[in-house]
């Protein structure tokens, strides 16, 4: 195996990310590919509402996981998600809803519903919705399957998602401190002689709480342990992707978040355009973000298992 490989056989998860248009899909399948011939069991996940996972694959791919590719006989296997925003938001709704309901009195279920159905459309739904399917997906992905591919949406939504656990699992524990702050009051009431029963709703309040805080604590964790998480950034050789690859090695730096590498996408053969592979070239000699630099050629015909077993070659 190659060093990159290498690396990436190292860790439980992989989130691969930059510039929009890069090849983000077709390096994530690639190494998904190139770790599953050996009998690795890997899950892609796609993150980025424009999908191309299934078009690449040449088969449907939908919001539960689909069997991309098999090794026969043997243990390995690549399968694959599309995280569906749409489907996300409104599961994530009708859960909430569905907690509410229990959680309220009787007289508020109308006003609650109202409530969720402005915010279906509110800024930071689609977030939080995507957010939480991330760290589902991740969690339960850690625990059946040796390697996690996350393919992302460009580099500026997936930093700031990448930055949300550790705000939202702050957020929650908050909340929980208030819930603390709630129950100390209710039994002080109850002492002075209330009768208002709220223990069994406030019980599961806590318990959705603290199911909530572990989610995240789990998704910020694995994404700031360097031991089982890194961040694969993609680019090609053009001063635009360049520079933002610069920006967001800098950023996510900043998270706490590993670079263990760089892979330089649809390199032009130097026998054919000798005066554009080396004006790339130059551009990747300023590319100096301390992480091992791959390159993979120019493939045509970028669609379909060919395609992804030459790339994985290319890795390899």
């Amino acid at each position: 195996m190659s060093e990159l490989l290498n690396d990436v056989a190292a860790h439980q998860a992989v989130f691969v990310g930059g510039k929009g248009g890069v090849g983000k899909t077709s390096v994530a399948s690639s190494i998904a590919l190139a770790r599953a011939q050996p009998g690795s069991r890997v899950l892609v996940v796609s993150t980025d509402p424009a999908h191309n996972l299934g078009h690449l694959w040449e088969q449907a791919v939908g919001d539960d996981v689909t069997p991309l590719w098999s090794g026969g006989d043997g243990p390995g296997l690549v399968d694959g998600v599309e995280i569906d925003p749409a489907r996300t938001v409104g599961r994530h709704l009708a859960a909430v809803a569905e907690t509410m309901t229990r959680l309220l009195p009787d007289r508020l279920h109308a006003a609650a519903r109202e409530h969720l159905e402005s915010a279906r459309d509110a800024p930071g739904t689609h977030e939080a919705a995507v957010l939480e399917r991330v760290a589902e997906t991740l969690e339960t992905g850690l625990d059946r399957y040796d390697l996690v591919v996350f393919d992302t949406a460009p580099s500026g939504h997936t930093l700031h998602l990448l930055a949300m656990p550790d705000r939202m699992t702050g957020w929650t524990e908050k909340l929980l401190a208030n819930r603390d702050r709630s129950e100390r009051f209710g039994v002080a009431y109850g002492a002075l002689g209330g009768t208002k029963d709220t223990s069994d709703r406030d019980a599961e309040l806590r318990r959705m709480l603290l199911r909530r805080q572990a989610r995240f604590s789990l998704m910020r964790d694995t994404l700031q342990d360097s031991s089982r998480t890194g961040f694969l950034l993609v680019t090609v050789a053009e001063p635009m992707p360049i520079a933002e690859s610069r920006e967001v090695a800098a950023q996510l730096a900043t998270l706490g978040i590993p670079l263990i590498g760089v892979v330089a996408n649809r390199l032009s053969p130097a026998s054919l355009l000798p005066a554009r592979a080396a004006r790339e070239e130059a551009l990747l000699a300023d590319l100096d973000l301390g992480a091992r630099l791959t390159r993979i050629p120019l493939i045509d015909e970028l669609v379909g298992l060919p395609a992804l077993e030459r790339i994985a070659g290319a890795l390899a």
